[in-house]
């Protein structure tokens, strides 16, 4: 088929974390890749902050290290939990004699990371870049394939037609076109409101923050050398904003929960700072049955995004395609047959680092925010566990930060923690509260089992 400037081997809709990355990637393998994006201005949200070791391992494999720097990234060394009046610290890189154990994630402003990565697919080889919103997804008059987009320009206000051998949709949580290609529901169980503290004292720097007690999961981590993060999880109905029911709401659990040294500055935040909200999202990732197209990114998979692992799992899922897809495997990505081949043994070889950090991003909320007897039960014992140190500590930090995406390794470390957490339930107690004490613990036992199980078959199926 002659080629025009309308015709290219890859459209791709949308330029954030995986748009951009996959963009510049196979524009360098000597694909024509045209990246639509509906709005190039640096975008400005409150997620997608903190890019987890396994996440920054993927940028180095992609060449793209670069979007890191100059934006005023801080190094995140691992976690500290904060649990009522006790605390302990999870560390990516315990061993500092070993260089290739000194694990760091970053975190940073979203917005100036996504300019950064836009920057890099500008300027990659065989790569066009173009401001513009998506209308539709074109089909093939003869048969189900997609074969294009159909989209109005932001700079002419035109509508303009661009075909492409594989159309990705890369167009985030609030995906135009994911319920064209996926059925499953997205789950939407709380939400996170943040807010930005200024030069904020931290009892750990260069350590994310999660903050644990009878209230929902706070987190708090530094995205530049003045400015803190703080993450609120929110159950349900969010309190009303412009009656100050939000703000209070805040005020009443931070005033309650925080360490002392970050309060001046979250006070102070609550009255300069604009409060604002994300959806926390659940979508398990579906295989791909139409021909000429794939979802990627958000608008493929989510997950709670306690654990920061999203930009991980996007990332990697841009290393694994960008090499199944690459032109020494298939040459021409018109030939539907070998790229669906592809799609479908991408969908399957993903699955052992999305699984890990999905199911932990799920089962950990659940117990964190823990709203019952059972699941107060297992918080306690997961935070006393991880507090263990050694192979307790080392091995679940290890799969939060996308280090070791062995799933059998997080069965294995999930259900130690149900049995420690009944082991401790008995430990103190009295041997008359025996009988009470074991139907408990068949009754924690099944809680753990009914958090995880139908997570892990929604990951496999």
């Amino acid at each position: 088929m002659a080629q025009t400037g309308s015709e290219y081997d890859v459209v791709i809709v949308g330029a954030g974390v995986v748009g951009s990355a996959l963009g510049a990637t196979l524009g360098k393998q000597g694909r024509r890749v045209l990246v639509i994006e509906r709005d190039l201005a640096e975008p400005d949200r409150i997620v997608g902050e903190l890019l987890q070791p396994g996440g920054v391992q993927a940028l180095q494999k992609l060449g793209l290290s670069d979007a890191l720097e100059g934006i005023d990234a801080v190094d995140v060394d691992g976690y500290a939990l904060f649990y009522y009046a006790e605390s302990t610290s999870l560390q990516y890189s315990p061993d500092p004699t070993n260089e290739k154990l000194n694990l760091h994630g970053r975190s940073f402003h979203h917005g100036r990371f996504i300019s950064n990565l836009r920057k890099a697919v500008i300027q990659a080889p065989n790569v066009t870049v173009l401001e513009a919103t998506v209308n539709e997804i074109i089909t093939s008059t003869d048969s189900s394939r997609v074969v294009g987009v159909r989209c109005t320009s932001k700079k002419t206000d035109l509508s303009e037609v661009y075909y492409g051998a594989l159309t990705v949709i890369a167009d985030g949580t609030f995906s135009k076109f994911r319920r064209d290609y996926i059925s499953t529901p997205v789950q939407i169980k709380s939400h996170f409101v943040g807010i930005v503290l200024k030069d904020a004292v931290l009892p750990a720097p260069n350590y994310g923050h999660v903050i644990l007690g009878d209230h929902s999961p706070i987190l708090i981590y530094q995205i530049g050398t003045h400015e803190t993060r703080l993450l609120l999880d929110v159950k349900g109905k969010l309190p009303s904003v412009g009656n100050g029911d939000l703000r209070n709401y805040l005020e009443k659990i931070g005033k309650s929960a925080l360490p002392a040294s970050v309060l001046p500055s979250f006070i102070e935040a609550l009255d300069t700072d604009r409060l604002r909200s994300m959806p926390n999202s659940y979508l398990p990732p579906s295989t791909n049955e139409v021909a000429g197209v794939v979802l990627l990114g958000d608008a493929f998979n989510m997950r709670h995004p306690l654990t920061g692992g999203g930009m991980t799992v996007a990332l990697n899922d841009v290393v694994l395609l960008s090499d199944l897809i690459s032109p020494t495997r298939i040459p021409d990505l018109h030939d539907t047959g070998a790229v669906l081949s592809q799609l479908n043994e991408f969908f399957w070889k993903r699955k052992s680092l999305s699984t890990v950090i999905n199911i932990l991003a799920q089962a950990l909320y659940s117990l964190f925010a823990a709203d019952d007897s059972k699941l107060r039960r297992l918080k306690n014992g997961c935070f006393k566990y991880l507090q263990r140190g050694g192979l307790h500590s080392l091995e679940p930090i290890g799969l939060l930060s996308g280090i070791i995406p062995v799933p059998f390794v997080l069965v294995n470390h999930f259900f130690r923690v149900a049995l420690f957490s009944i082991f401790l339930m008995f430990k103190d107690a009295d041997v008359i509260a025996y009988p009470a004490l074991f139907l408990e613990s068949i009754l924690v036992l099944w809680k753990a089992i009914i958090i995880f199980v139908p997570v892990l078959w929604n990951e496999w199926k």
